[in-house]
């Protein structure tokens, strides 16, 4: 180094010497002055003072843990206290539905409407002209919940097969005959002939040949 370089280093040295000498003596005089009066006591009023305080804040009780410490959330409570009985709840995430006892399911099928039943047995009842088998036909129709409707279905059933050629009617007269006592009664074939004699008139527009038929 040149000398002064050299002299400009010492006093960057001598410069940082001073400068932590200073640092080191505040800090020991502020350990001192704790040292000798303590940590100042907070205020009675101040919510400091008043966070390790367990007496009441109503000014009354007697200054003990709540419960006699048998109490709060996540604990078991009180030896020897007995609970009673609590009904579960649904609403509780730890609601074990498996665990009630016996659970009874059942199958819930809403009754077809006008139209949904028309839609249903339709197709049911032209691919059993192709195939001929009752008991298919019953099988499925025991699938839906007909309700008051069953008598429309050996009245659609006349419909198709009347628009249909004599083996359709053949067929159709057998499946009404086996589903009788099973599907349907007697009074529901009654009912569903006397509607489709009220409604010939609309009949012969699509089968001029129906009441002949």
């Amino acid at each position: 180094w040149t000398p002064q370089e050299k002299l400009l280093h010492e006093a960057r040295l001598k410069a940082k010497a001073k400068r932590r000498l200073r640092r080191t003596s505040s800090r020991d005089s502020t350990r001192e002055s704790l040292s000798e009066g303590g940590e100042p006591s907070p205020e009675p009023g101040s919510p400091k003072g008043r966070a390790h305080d367990r007496r009441s804040r109503m000014g009354k009780g007697r200054g003990l843990p709540k419960k006699g410490g048998a109490g709060g959330k996540g604990v078991w409570g009180a030896p020897g206290v007995v609970y009673g009985y609590q009904e579960p709840d649904a609403r509780d995430p730890n609601y074990d539905e498996a665990a009630q006892g016996d659970t009874v399911y059942a199958t819930v099928v809403p009754e077809l409407e006008e139209g949904e039943l028309e839609k249903n047995v339709q197709p049911m009842v032209m691919e059993y002209f192709e195939h001929g088998d009752t008991n298919e036909v019953m099988e499925l129709l025991r699938g839906l919940n007909l309700g008051s409707r069953r008598h429309a279905v050996p009245s659609l059933a006349v419909a198709l097969a009347l628009e249909g050629k004599a083996s359709h009617r053949e067929l159709t007269s057998r499946l009404l005959s086996d589903l009788v006592g099973h599907i349907v009664t007697p009074e529901d074939i009654a009912w569903a002939f006397d509607k489709m004699l009220r409604d010939l008139p609309d009949l012969i527009l699509d089968t001029p040949e129906a009441p002949q038929v």
